[in-house]
């Protein structure tokens, strides 16, 4: 992923705290790994763009990430990820290479997220998928980092999106097909669990489908 140098310089400080989260979360870690996991293709060669420390990619299987932060991807390569050094809107890949593209948490950081799409249109097979999860602005969850983001240490510079938004960025990238997953429902906190659609749980998956067509330019 593209992001500031102020964003970069925070990843690269706050590595070890960021890692450490998912430790410390495994309950809400393990259903968002979930609900990733029941969106991806069953075989298949992905990469995941903004790998950050490997969490998702390792435990689903997926050797190649992209990462701009070298502390992030230093401890991404030790749970086995080949990490390239690069920006979501210029990825150092041929075209149709893979089966599929995964984005977690990473939209909210880009710079461009349309030209971010248009790229991971280009490096996918024909009828192949991107999977991106994200922090859904419009859900209770999204509404609250919104307010608090100024305090974050890590979204202090985010740009959170709502489903409607990225699925007409996604459309105009050439993308259709939209399935939805969600969890982290504010009503059941203690309770993780995953339910298909979008509108309730601050962090949501959605699945598309690569086009023929691009209606982007």
């Amino acid at each position: 992923m593209r992001t500031s140098t102020l964003q970069t310089d925070v990843f690269e400080t706050y590595a070890a705290a960021y890692d450490n989260w998912f430790d410390k979360n495994q309950a809400l870690y393990q259903v968002e790994l979930e609900a990733v996991r029941g969106s991806m293709p069953s075989i298949g060669t992905g990469v995941e763009i903004g790998v950050g420390t490997g969490r998702f990619a390792a435990p689903l299987g997926i050797s190649i990430g992209v990462e701009p932060s070298s502390k992030m991807a230093e401890v991404a390569k030790r749970r086995g990820i080949a990490v390239v050094k690069a920006a979501a809107e210029a990825l150092p890949f041929a075209a149709g290479v893979f089966d599929f593209v995964l984005m977690i948490t990473v939209v909210c950081f880009l710079d461009d997220v349309s030209l971010a799409f248009r790229e991971a249109r280009r490096i996918l097979k024909k009828q192949s998928v991107l999977i991106i999860a994200f922090i859904d602005r419009n859900s209770e969850l999204g509404q609250q980092y919104e307010k608090t983001k100024i305090q974050s240490r890590f979204f202090k510079t985010a740009t959170f999106y709502a489903a409607s938004d990225l699925e007409y960025c996604l459309t105009d990238a050439g993308f259709s097909g939209f399935a939805y997953r969600q969890t982290l429902f504010p009503d059941q906190p203690d309770i993780p669990h995953i339910e298909n659609g979008h509108g309730k749980g601050g962090f949501v998956v959605v699945r598309a489908v690569r086009c023929h067509q691009s209606m982007g330019k």
